[in-house]
């Protein structure tokens, strides 16, 4: 059974943390299903003053909802479109302070005001994203960015991408 473990302190140390939780969580199981609803889950309930976290896996040109927490979201999005397929086309993590001046964003949740999205990579191409969403302007920042990079580092390490369909 895992045990969530909510460490008090500085921000760097409960991100620690969440990689060291992370890590134990994903390590012995290779389904990318399981792991990310896992790592999403994680997310949630670790991160603070977040309204979605979860993942949207590349097929073809465009981005389909996988494992997630919080409210329903957007079942399709075309890469080049949004916050997500921006991170897609630009191989690049998307840290926006405030999503209403994103041009082309698209709001899943009218709540969301800032939001970070991190590409996942396998075989050296781009599989999909790690998105979060946080109803408060300007919640993510480069500690978050450098932190989430590496949190989806895990993920990408501890799932066999060819049974992601």
């Amino acid at each position: 059974m895992f045990q969530l473990k909510q460490e008090n302190g500085n921000r760097e140390k409960r991100y620690q943390s969440l990689l060291s939780q992370a890590q134990n969580l994903l390590q012995d199981e290779r389904d990318g299903i399981a792991n990310m609803a896992n790592a999403a889950s994680l997310l949630y309930h670790t991160l603070e003053k977040v309204n979605w976290a979860g993942f949207y896996i590349l097929r073809g040109n465009e981005l389909v909802l996988g494992p997630f927490m919080g409210l329903p979201a957007c079942i399709r999005i075309p890469v080049e479109k949004g916050v997500c397929g921006t991170a897609v086309k630009k191989q690049a993590t998307q840290l926006v302070p405030d999503v209403h001046q994103f041009p082309g964003h698209i709001a899943c949740d009218a709540a969301s005001r800032s939001e970070i999205v991190v590409p996942l990579w396998a075989n050296n191409q781009i599989v999909g994203v790690l998105d979060i969403d946080s109803p408060e302007p300007n919640r993510f920042d480069t500690t978050d960015q450098e932190y989430l990079e590496d949190f989806s580092r895990i993920v990408q390490e501890n799932i066999d991408w060819s049974t992601i369909k």
